[in-house]
């Protein structure tokens, strides 16, 4: 039977190659679909092979099966861009609602700001005409007023609790949807359908406080239960114990509850909480979860002060949960905290002082955790290491505990502080109480003993400046060589339990240090999760990585340069290939937190200004370019805390090992950081900016316009503004610069030009130029090297042998040298390009 339809219809239908059509009985559709569940794409051995296979379709040409997958694939295509339309017009519509409610709150405020206004300036005009008394007694009045009240305690009975959650509900909302707090936007975010919502700061209020509103793909009732589960999503927190939960009336429940939360340095002490949270149902249906302190109260239960915490005050915060219309919910968030900045060292009180830190830390975290719930439970795929969504989260967050944990070293979890060496850079603390050491003191598989029946801990934190942090951890990510010493890895290694089977990985992964098993990334790409193998530490098997091979779960937070106030993270714990979801690990890492608001905003490139910046002086020092007028300063903290599991008995030899392996890893992270930063250390001796030292652009401008002045030609097809530098960096060919010094060294190279020497633009400067070249290129390099700096200005190579910096031979087709020049056709450095290089 004949009919003419269209080809996206319904599966009943399939077209010939003659523009017509066959109907297809309801048995063959049933078939055909089962089989594209299978197989969506099948090839045409395939195709072949299925209708062998089905009898009920040997009456069918193969390519009549070609052209209904065809239209199958279509539609399946267009379902499920229909889908997606239709959640971006629900984000679209549940935004626009957002944005409404927030344009009549700003409305009201703007209101009330003239009203204020109008008041405070009539109050002006009648002090300027009043008579100004200068008497003592209004001297000792006026220092009166300035006095902070004392609130008498607040009744703790369940009636006087029910009061103040009642308080606390009307506080929540007037800052969650009222005027009670002036918001501002937070710095960098902007709304639409792909942002995380609308985020807000506090301006000019008593704590920091942050506020947030989003759609997520949760009910109401969900929503409000993960939230509560603080520990859950809250990196920071460390413990909330429920201490009584009362029954009110009107269907709600009030929770008195002691919160821990870690301190994130080592200088610093940790912050506890004892607060009350109310839940209750309002009239339109909406949930609310709010809380608050209960610092000052009598009549019932209290929690006295904790050893090694300072109390902190929650001032009236919490959750307004909404149903939205085609499902999920509506939610904004307060978080309204006085961290006592008083407690900590003024230099870090810009950490308990920033609301842009804690919308980051605690109320946008919040909501990507929702958000990332809400991505599992509708894509509830197998990742990377054959785990789900759920278990990668919890591995993360016994990465982030565990470091927590050791940055803190809690006297209850058995940790104590060893004596002192004499200096107190680095702080030591060991533990060997059973429940750290349960599930660690296990053997290899091969036999060999485990190495420890105690842990240590080594750490210290360290002031930086002008460095973004983004950009110092992608670093320290990258050239792990850099800092870490390969021993102290194996000799880390040797705790954790080699199993009998191999873990799978992708194929085609590096090694040697290298990611080879990229495990998740979070919803908003915050924060990515890999499996790295450690240098010379076992065997490889194509499809599977055997049991003798060590490897390190690392976890990488905050790289995104852009992100203000973000705190970069990067810890990383030993595993084998036997590794389970329920298996020790004992986390080492960094942490590196901004102290001001001043934020680089220099491209996310800024790692390529690297060599541009730096000269070698006559001692070797390397020195930054002065660009602090145009950065201005920033400053951050960075944290480092390394873990070792040993033998009791050998405590003394690994606590040295560990003293001299953190400082050793503070001054590589010194040199790093100098090098990143774009400003000049004024105030370190011995590291002052050298004349005319460029910026990576200027120098990419000098590279250029001296191979165009001195060769005839360009050397870049495009020499935009801002894309000369990006343009240089990706050149095909490798581009390197040496100083006009006796001894030439390398100041910059692209990253072909890092690929050819196989070095880092850290270790760059290291290498000389005539160590790369063999006799021959020396002689003839230094034969004609003097005409280039002084009659025509560029020489050409023939094709020849040079030598990378880990001695491996290179051949290249042709080498060019040219001077490069500043503005002032000064000569500046010696630029050179191999051509067609490649490892012999």
């Amino acid at each position: 039977m004949m009919a003419v339809t269209s080809s996206c219809k319904e599966g009943t239908k399939i077209a010939m190659d003659n523009g017509k059509y066959v109907r297809y009985t309801p048995e063959q559709v049933e078939a055909l679909e089962r089989l594209y569940h299978e197989c969506p794409k099948p090839s045409s051995m395939r195709r072949q092979q299925l209708i062998r296979e089905c009898p009920i379709l040997s009456n069918i040409e193969p390519k009549q099966i070609k052209v209904w997958f065809q239209n199958r694939r279509c539609r399946e295509k267009q379902r499920k861009e229909a889908s997606r339309l239709q959640a971006v017009n629900r984000k679209l519509t549940a935004m626009n609602k957002l944005l409404m409610e927030e344009n009549d709150r700003l409305q009201k405020q703007v209101s009330q700001l003239v009203y204020e206004n109008s008041y405070f300036r009539q109050q002006t005009q009648n002090t300027t005409l009043a008579t100004t008394d200068t008497s003592c007694e209004s001297v000792v009045t006026s220092g009166q007023h300035h006095l902070t009240p004392q609130h008498p305690p607040r009744d703790a009975s369940p009636a006087g609790l029910l009061s103040i959650a009642e308080e606390t509900l009307t506080e929540f909302l007037s800052k969650a949807t009222g005027t009670a707090v002036e918001w501002v936007q937070m710095p960098g975010m902007k709304p639409g359908p792909d942002s995380i919502g609308i985020v807000a700061i506090s301006h000019g209020r008593s704590g920091v406080a942050a506020r947030a509103c989003g759609l997520v793909g949760l009910d109401p009732t969900r929503v409000a239960e993960i939230l509560k589960d603080r520990p859950s999503w809250y990196r920071d927190c460390r413990a909330v114990d429920v201490i009584n939960v009362l029954s009110t009336g009107n269907g709600g429940t009030i929770e008195l509850l002691y919160m821990q939360l870690y301190a994130p340095t080592t200088l610093a002490p940790a912050r506890d909480f004892w607060l009350l949270r109310y839940t209750s149902v309002m009239e339109d249906g909406s949930l609310v979860v709010c809380e608050r302190s209960l610092n000052n109260t009598q009549n019932g239960p209290s929690m006295p002060p904790a050893a090694n915490f300072v109390r902190a005050e929650l001032l009236p915060s919490g959750y307004l949960i909404r149903p939205c219309e085609g499902g999920g919910s509506i939610i904004h968030i307060v978080d309204h905290m006085d961290l006592e900045p008083w407690s900590v060292p003024e230099v870090l009180r810009p950490l308990y002082e920033s609301s842009t830190l804690l919308a980051q830390q605690t109320t946008m975290a919040a909501l990507r955790h929702l958000r990332q719930i809400s991505q599992e439970i509708s894509q509830p795929n197998v990742t990377g290491w054959g785990r789900r969504p759920a278990a990668l989260r919890a591995l993360s967050q016994k990465l982030n505990k565990g470091f927590n944990e050791a940055v803190n070293g809690f006297a209850d979890e058995g940790w104590s502080m060893l004596e002192s060496d004499g200096v107190d850079d680095v702080t030591l603390l060991v533990n060997s109480s059973p429940s750290k050491m349960m599930g660690i003191n296990l053997s290899y598989g091969n036999g060999f003993p485990s190495m420890g029946n105690a842990i240590l801990c080594a750490k210290a934190s360290m002031l930086l400046q002008n460095v973004p942090p983004a950009i110092l951890l992608r670093f320290l990510r990258e050239h792990r060589s850099e800092w870490a010493d390969s021993g102290i890895d194996a000799y880390s290694a040797a705790a954790v339990k080699a199993g009998p089977c191999g873990l799978p990985v992708a194929r085609g992964g590096s090694f040697g240090g290298q990611v080879i098993l990229p495990l998740a990334h979070t919803i908003e790409h915050e924060e990515f999760m890999e499996v790295i193998k450690l240098e010379n530490m076992g065997h490889y098997r194509e499809d599977m990585i055997m049991p003798g091979d060590i490897f390190l779960l690392q976890l990488c937070s905050g790289v995104d340069e852009n992100a203000v106030g973000t705190c970069a993270e990067l810890t990383f714990a030993p595993i084998d290939a036997s590794f389970s979801d329920d298996a020790p690990i004992i986390p080492s890492g960094f942490r590196i937190i901004p102290l001001d608001s001043g934020m680089d905003a220099s491209s996310p490139n800024r790692t390529l200004d690297l060599a541009s910046t730096l000269e070698v002086g006559a001692a070797g020092n390397r020195s930054t370019g002065d660009n602090s007028g145009r950065n201005g300063s920033t400053k951050s903290v960075m944290t480092i805390a390394f873990q070792f599991v040993y033998e009791i008995h050998l405590q003394e030899n690994v606590a040295t090992m560990a003293r001299q392996y953190v400082r050793s890893i503070i001054a590589s992270v010194q040199r790093v950081a100098l090098a990143l930063s774009p400003s000049n250390f004024g105030s370190h001796a011995g590291f002052r900016t050298p004349p005319g030292t460029p910026e990576a652009q200027t120098l990419g401008r000098w590279i250029c316009q001296s191979y165009r002045c001195y060769l005839g030609v360009e050397l870049l097809e495009y020499e935009g503004s801002e894309s000369i530098l990006k343009t240089l960096w990706h050149h095909t060919d490798a581009v390197l610069c040496c100083s006009l010094k006796a001894l030439p060294v390398f100041t910059f190279a692209n990253q072909a030009g890092l690929d050819m020497l196989e070095t880092t633009l850290v270790a760059l400067q290291d290498i000389s130029l005539e160590k790369i070249f063999d006799d021959n290129g020396r002689k003839a390099l230094f034969a004609e090297f003097p005409q280039v700096m002084q009659q025509q200005g560029f020489m050409c190579l023939q094709g020849g042998i040079c030598l990378s910096s880990m001695g491996r031979p290179i051949s290249y087709e042709r080498a060019v040298a040219w001077k490069v020049v500043n503005d002032e056709e000064n000569a500046h450095c010696i630029c050179f390009m191999f051509v067609n290089w490649s490892f012999v």
